[in-house]
């Protein structure tokens, strides 16, 4: 089964490239969804097929499962095609299970077994390995894209490694490299994420799960392999292990959305790069983190959740093919357009 479904990914992924230009007026529609400093990002194609990054975490009476579901249900969805998985921490694969409890899941996407030495994630892989069971199941590779109509989905980092040759129109030196202090080895899954960009027409959003600095700047330096980005998922909640400089103000991304926790994530160190990238034109955040200071929050109209009991509110991304993207708070009701360049 798994070496039927890589060889229709590759085949596929080649249809749907020579597709993606087709004409069709509907946007591409994505979920920065709140499962309390986790990731779950859901990401529905004009089309109607649908990828969800990660399951936020597992227990809370379904919690993470039910807030996932409820923003399927106004996407209009019937079932998930992909479940892309970046590593096996608690906070990204613990919903598995009651995902699929709730939900038909077509395919589950990874990096391949876990490669951390740790008792709770092992706990978590075995669990995500049971839940598997029924499924269609492909491990990634870098480079590879997966067969989303419309959408490229492009696989630029799995199990520690990552692309070899530049993507379209990136490959320019990194003046920002100089200034990086060596980064630490990191063997935890975090440095195994599965990173992907995802391209509509001109919008591109990037998400590199939680990916831990030495691993980034492995993509960036000496030279930008990934170019430049209209929203950046920031990495790993907006803590300080990731989120290099040589990253973030590399790509200038127009937009930032940091899916921290009240008590996760948001560290100043990591919220100050994103927010004085140059260009940047705004960050949006899931929380506020009351663990840091008003300097390091942004307004609380560009925030979904501001109490620390909240109801879970989402972030909403409408993105068209000439670039254009609206983000709307589904707290406030409040959205903003960012026009296309």
């Amino acid at each position: 089964m798994r070496r039927t479904w890589i060889v229709l990914f590759c085949c596929l992924a080649a249809v749907v490239n020579s597709h993606a230009a087709a004409s069709n007026p509907k946007s591409l529609q994505m979920y920065s969804i709140d499962v309390e400093g986790g990731q779950a990002t859901l990401i529905v194609s004009p089309s109607g097929q649908s990828l969800l990054i990660d399951t936020g975490w597992p227990g809370g009476e379904g919690r993470d499962a039910d807030r996932i579901m409820a923003a399927a249900h106004d996407a209009g969805l019937k079932q998930i095609d992909y479940v892309l998985i970046t590593h096996y921490h608690r906070d990204h694969v613990g919903g598995v299970s009651q995902l699929v409890d709730g939900i038909k899941v077509g395919t589950f996407v990874d990096h391949g077994p876990n490669m951390e030495d740790s008792a709770i994630t092992r706990t978590d892989y075995a669990s995500y390995e049971k839940a598997l069971a029924g499924h269609a199941h492909v491990i990634v590779k870098p480079g590879w894209a997966l067969p989303i109509k419309e959408v490229e989905v492009r696989v630029l980092t799995a199990a520690g490694d990552h692309i070899s040759r530049p993507l379209p129109n990136a490959g320019e030196a990194n003046s920002y490299c100089s200034g990086e202090p060596t980064p630490i080895n990191d063997d935890s899954e975090n440095a195994r994420s599965v990173g992907v960009l995802v391209t509509f027409g001109k919008f591109r959003f990037l998400d590199l799960g939680d990916l831990t600095k030495k691993k980034e700047l492995e993509l960036v330096c000496p030279n930008n392999m990934i170019g430049t980005v209209d929203l950046f998922l920031v990495s790993h909640h907006g803590l300080d292990q990731s989120n290099s400089k040589a990253l973030v103000w590399a790509m200038h991304p127009r937009v930032a959305i940091m899916n921290n926790g009240a008590h996760k994530g948001g560290s100043p160190a990591a919220w100050k790069i994103v927010h004085e990238s140059p260009g940047l034109e705004d960050l949006w955040q899931m929380h506020y983190a009351a663990d840091s200071d008003k300097d390091h929050n942004v307004d609380s109209d560009h925030i979904a959740n501001v109490k620390e009991n909240c109801e879970g509110k989402y972030l909403k991304v409408n993105a068209e093919t000439d670039g254009t993207f609206t983000v709307s708070n589904t707290r406030t009701g409040q959205q903003k357009t960012y026009a296309k360049k």
